[in-house]
């Protein structure tokens, strides 16, 4: 998996039953079956999900399945947690670790993210790593800082373009309908290029999504920054034609 063309992925988060995933899911295959996108496409539904959804995109063979999360042990004592290879199991290639909302809600730190990132990569699939600093962090002028020390804290060993990809999320916009000016997305992800060249051979081929209320109305203009490899949604992948519209925006 080289740096061969952006990636939309689509993380519904919590969000979804079985009827109106498949539908989505069956929607979007039919649009990528009728008109190929430019990008890859990923979608990462809840886990009760995966297998109807893995099913049906894996008869298109145009999307690719992602968890939204796992454990980074591969079996054990742990009620209600999911192993990276029983994700696999799953059919899923994909695995985001580190959201912003782990890192929040379940007080996850980069030392939990790294340990989950390793696990994936133990089991032969791709991380997306999610880094981004806080609106207070950000005030502060501390948003490079903060990026850059979540990503060194959270990079496992035998991280590369092949298997990793680092997903730009400012806490302060997911979900809130805000977003950073092209600026200043263009400021954080030449950072995160660079910490990353001081740790990764062939790092320009590695990619870096944008997410943070990505939406229609915002996906060109964001696809076209420098060092910006595809973009990480979340609401908007739960409306078809939104996320089909940021999808299309890659052409």
């Amino acid at each position: 998996m080289t740096k061969k063309s952006k990636l939309i992925a689509g993380n519904w988060k919590m969000n979804g039953l079985r009827a109106d995933g498949v539908a989505l899911a069956l929607d979007l295959c039919a649009r990528a079956g009728d008109a190929p996108p430019a990008c890859d496409i990923l979608l990462c539904p809840p886990a009760t999900l995966l297998h109807e959804i893995g099913t049906v995109i894996e008869e298109s063979g145009a999307i690719d399945l992602g968890a939204q999360d796992c454990h980074a042990l591969e079996s054990g004592a742990h009620t209600g947690d999911i192993s990276p290879m029983m994700l696999k199991e799953q059919g899923c290639t994909y695995v985001i670790v580190g959201h912003s909302e782990r890192r929040a809600d379940h007080g996850e730190s980069d030392e939990t993210v790294r340990a989950k990132a390793a696990a994936v990569l133990s089991a032969d699939m791709a991380v997306i790593i999610c880094i981004g600093e806080t609106e207070a962090e950000r005030d502060a002028g501390r948003a490079v800082q903060v990026v850059s020390r979540q990503l060194s804290g959270s990079l496992p060993d035998g991280a590369s373009s092949e298997n990793t990809i680092i997903a730009y999320e400012p806490v302060w916009a997911i979900g809130t309908g805000r977003t950073p000016t092209v600026a200043q997305v263009a400021e954080i992800h030449a950072a995160i290029r660079a910490k990353l060249g001081e740790k990764l051979a062939a790092s320009n081929d590695l990619r870096i999504l944008y997410g943070g209320s990505v939406k229609p109305e915002n996906a060109t203009e964001l696809m076209a920054v420098d060092n910006v490899d595809g973009a990480l949604v979340g609401g908007a992948s739960l409306k078809v034609a939104d996320f089909w519209a940021i999808i299309t925006a890659c052409s």
